[in-house]
């Protein structure tokens, strides 16, 4: 088992800059399965879920060099083959294999997806985009079947999705790219991760218009070329580190930050009171003195990203008054409660609800990381806490922060990795 320790109560100075998106690159790795050549990514970050997804592609037959942040895939050999629960459990963003296969091959077979436990996150949304498309969808064991009539392409539709999801969004771009004619989604998700694919595949030779936006349009082509693609910056990543400015910090510089992707999060740290300054492509935290409390309530972009709530809380418990956080995005997304709760916070559960109070400190304590962000919180936390904090099921961190221990060690802070 492998944890983080983290000696807090350390002040940070310094300059963290932020990785390529975590949520863009989990999508672009399996888009490059509709290429007809190779494909370069810039920015990638080193996590384990860009890990996992490479060997999924090498397992596939794709051939894939990496070289620190530059991946290139060349995926002309890729073959539709099945791939078993196993290969993928951990990793939520598989279900974007379902969009690629089927956009090249007509049909695929991949293991059910997996991912942090945050309540329900059906896929049936993808599903019914799929089946408008011409699919069928048959389940094998642990692994789902998505096929047209003998392996035929798959043809456009005018797709409405009931509720704004991102994955089922750049799902059915991936599968619209190649298929037969248009294909029309409304009420599409908008964050930045949904036009950084369009970009992508558009640089490929696709026809994409209207990504950012709750209308895409997307006329199937018959081939896509090769191409170079810089990753856009993580602004979940960002967010966290701006969060952990600003809690602990004696003035810390955030770059490699597009401002616009978090002004929802930012102008909530205006609330606060929080002391920055935004600059073209970084945000440098003042140190804090007095912070007053916020409700924060989540919502699809460009409202408050449910992903950078968790991340947020350990700030908030330094504010003076009490507040309450509301997402009505995952509910059940309160599993960094009871943790920070055993480490002094001021905070419960009530009616689904997370409601805190501002502390004057916490302390070091044994916890656990439930699941990707609520990790990051309690990296956040043990920076802000006196004495030795131990993070124990740090996986879900490093799916999805790139080199975090090195990044927080460079600007003073005491956190290593042990295996015990």
């Amino acid at each position: 088992m492998r944890k983080i320790i983290i000696n807090g109560g350390k002040p940070l100075t310094g300059e963290v800059a932020v990785s390529g998106a975590k949520n863009s690159v989990v999508a672009l790795i399996p888009a490059i399965i509709l290429a007809d050549d190779i494909v370069t990514l810039d920015g990638v970050p080193a996590i384990s879920d860009v890990d996992s997804l490479i060997e999924m592609m090498r397992e596939m037959g794709a051939s894939v060099e990496r070289n620190g942040e530059t991946l290139t895939i060349d995926p002309r050999d890729v073959k539709d083959k099945p791939m078993p629960y196993g290969k993928i459990n951990s990793l939520r963003a598989s279900y974007y294999f379902y969009g690629s296969l089927l956009g090249r091959f007509g049909q695929a077979t991949v293991g059910l997806p997996g991912g942090c436990d945050l309540g329900p996150r059906p896929i049936d949304l993808h599903l019914k985009a799929f089946e408008a498309m011409g699919a069928t969808v048959a389940y094998e064991g642990e692994s789902m079947r998505i096929a047209t009539n003998g392996g035929q392409p798959i043809h456009g539709a005018h797709i409405f999705f009931d509720t704004v999801t991102v994955g089922a969004t750049i799902n059915t771009m991936l599968a619209a790219a190649k298929a037969k004619g248009r294909t029309v989604i409304e009420n599409a998700a908008r964050e930045p991760e949904i036009i950084d694919v369009a970009t992508l595949l558009n640089n490929m030779g696709a026809h994409i218009r209207g990504a950012g936006t709750d209308i895409i349009t997307i006329e199937g082509v018959d081939y896509l070329h090769g191409t170079r693609h810089q990753v856009i910056p993580d602004r979940i990543e960002a967010g966290t580190y701006i969060a952990l400015a600003a809690a602990v910090g004696s003035g810390i510089k955030i770059s490699n930050v597009l401002y616009e992707h978090l002004e929802s999060f930012i102008s909530k740290l205006e609330e606060m009171g929080v002391r920055m300054t935004v600059e073209e492509d970084s945000i440098f935290v003042e140190k804090q003195e007095k912070l007053q409390a916020v409700t924060i309530k989540t919502s699809p972009y460009p409202g408050f990203a449910t992903d950078l709530q968790q991340p947020l809380t350990p700030l908030l418990l330094k504010t003076d008054g009490q507040g309450t956080i509301i997402d009505t995005i995952y509910q059940k997304r309160v599993n960094h409660v009871p943790e920070l709760a055993r480490m002094g916070a001021d905070i419960s559960i009530l009616g689904g609800q997370i409601k805190f109070k501002g502390v004057n400190s916490l302390v070091g304590a044994p916890v656990k990381a439930s699941d990707l962000r609520a990790g990051a919180a309690l990296v956040i936390a043990g920076l802000m806490a006196e004495g030795r904090t131990e993070i124990s099921n740090i996986e879900f961190i490093l799916r999805g922060y790139s080199n975090i221990v090195e990044k927080l060690t460079a600007i003073g802070a005491d956190i290593t990795i042990v295996e015990e």
